[in-house]
């Protein structure tokens, strides 16, 4: 009789594991199991009145490397291209501005990077980049996160080089490459990163339309309150007024929502889970009508020292300007978060879509000159959406993977909780909690 695997979480993780499963020669039964009426976690699209595409959450994916190379096979690969993703894709090619110029908004200018803040102290930089950095990728801290885990090759490249500074100019090296059509072109044109015509949601639409065609079972709209392990070591997924069964349980949700879903003989590794926080970010889209930007890149990145609030703000017309729509009116997100919003949201403060704007247009305004009321708006908080990598973190899951061996619970953890958050790693993650489960590698 065929195993029945569910997968807790349908964001991209989760889809990610739901998708490699299915493809396996001999797939368990899948059930996918989302509380929210929606697929795709923080990725999200919003089209504007003029046909504009908004990003909420993460707009591209970085190409390079192993894992950039393996969510290229996944969406865009010829032996996938039944997600009907490959006349979508669009490339930031490696001699394009939003390739090239990144920024930082250091005393009320803006710096390009990494050449024009050479008439600082070598420190200085350092400390501004890595803080600009911990707040851009995590909305968060640098004094508080680690960056053995936060990020491992800055950590290898600091082993190597001896020094943060060199590890961010230089990198950790080359990653081991895999090979297709479409990544021996990203290489050529040295992509920096790519989206999709309709924006990044298109790929878990496509993704629950490839795992609907496979058999996969997906349940929207059902938040689980409950998992319980039966005597012959089976769990009891409670899901509402009703129950699945299953072998083994992948859990792409938060860490914290697991931790209060687990039965008592799972007390240490709740434990563990439950420290393991995040923060919550501020997403303003704004479009300004017959607007320029003083700069051409992909964006800039603002130090806790200039702005607590404001952590930076992403030029999207630069980078696709595809997405515009029947109007060229240009498109910035401004992202806010940081200690101001813990703050805020620790004083109990209301948290009004027009604090968010004015904030963010005041910054808009400051940072880039753009002066004059925005044609349009979205504003969208994202509670406890980026998880916090904090000092000891990788103690934490050595701590859990070996209460999960010892006690051989059938639990595999995924997601941006554990090694990772940004899209290519919370795919790398549903993948490999695929392969521990099939205990191979999956393949069509």
């Amino acid at each position: 009789m065929s195993r029945t695997v569910v997968v807790l979480g349908g964001g991209i993780s989760g889809l990610a594991a739901s998708y490699h499963l299915s493809r396996a020669p001999y797939p368990p039964k899948v059930v996918l199991v989302e509380g929210s009426e929606r697929l795709g976690g923080w990725i999200r699209s919003v089209r504007g009145r003029d046909g504009a595409i908004f990003e909420l959450g993460p707009r591209g994916i970085r190409p390079a490397g192993a894992l950039g190379a393996r969510t290229l096979l996944m969406s865009l690969g010829e032996e996938v291209s039944e997600l009907g993703l490959d006349s979508e894709v669009l490339p930031v090619r490696g001699d394009h501005p939003a390739a090239q110029n990144r920024f930082l908004y250091v005393g009320g200018v803006l710096h390009a990077l990494p050449t024009g803040l050479s008439h600082c102290l070598t420190l200085k930089v350092a400390s501004l980049a890595m803080d600009s950095l911990c707040r851009g990728v995590f909305a968060g801290n640098s004094r508080e996160l680690s960056i053995r885990s936060c990020f491992p090759s800055l950590f290898q490249a600091e082993q190597t080089h001896r020094s943060i500074l060199l590890g961010l100019l230089l990198g950790a090296g080359r990653s081991p490459q895999l090979d297709s059509a479409l990544i021996r072109q990203a290489r050529a044109e040295r992509w920096s990163q790519w989206s999709l015509r309709g924006g990044l949601e298109m790929l878990p639409q496509a993704l629950e339309t490839h795992l609907t065609s496979r058999g996969v079972s997906v349940l929207k709209g059902h938040p689980v309150s409950g998992l319980s392990l039966q005597a012959e070591g089976r769990w009891k997924v409670s899901v509402g007024d009703s129950s699945l069964e299953a072998d083994h349980v992948i859990s792409a949700i938060p860490a914290s929502v697991l931790s209060k879903l687990l039965p008592t003989e799972a007390a240490p590794l709740a434990c563990a889970l439950s420290t393991i926080t995040a923060v919550s970010v501020a997403v303003v889209n704004l479009q300004y009508r017959g607007a320029r930007l003083p700069v051409q890149g992909f964006g800039h990145l603002v130090p806790s020292s200039e702005d607590p609030g404001i952590l930076g703000i992403v030029y999207d017309s630069v980078a696709f300007p595809e997405q515009d729509g029947s109007s060229p009116d240009l498109r910035v997100t401004v992202m806010m978060g940081g200690s101001w919003l813990q703050t805020l949201e620790a004083s109990g403060c209301v948290l009004s879509q027009e604090l968010f704007q004015q904030q963010a247009q005041e910054a808009a305004a400051t940072q880039l000159g753009l002066k004059k009321p925005p044609s349009y708006c979205l504003v969208h908080l994202h509670k406890n959406c980026i998880p916090q990598y904090t000092l000891g973190h990788w103690q934490k899951l050595e701590s859990a993977r070996q209460f999960l061996t010892a006690q051989r619970l059938p639990l595999t953890l995924a997601g941006a909780s554990y090694e990772g958050v940004a899209v290519n790693d919370c795919i790398e993650s549903g993948r490999q909690a695929a392969v521990s489960v099939l205990g191979t590698e999956p393949h069509s």
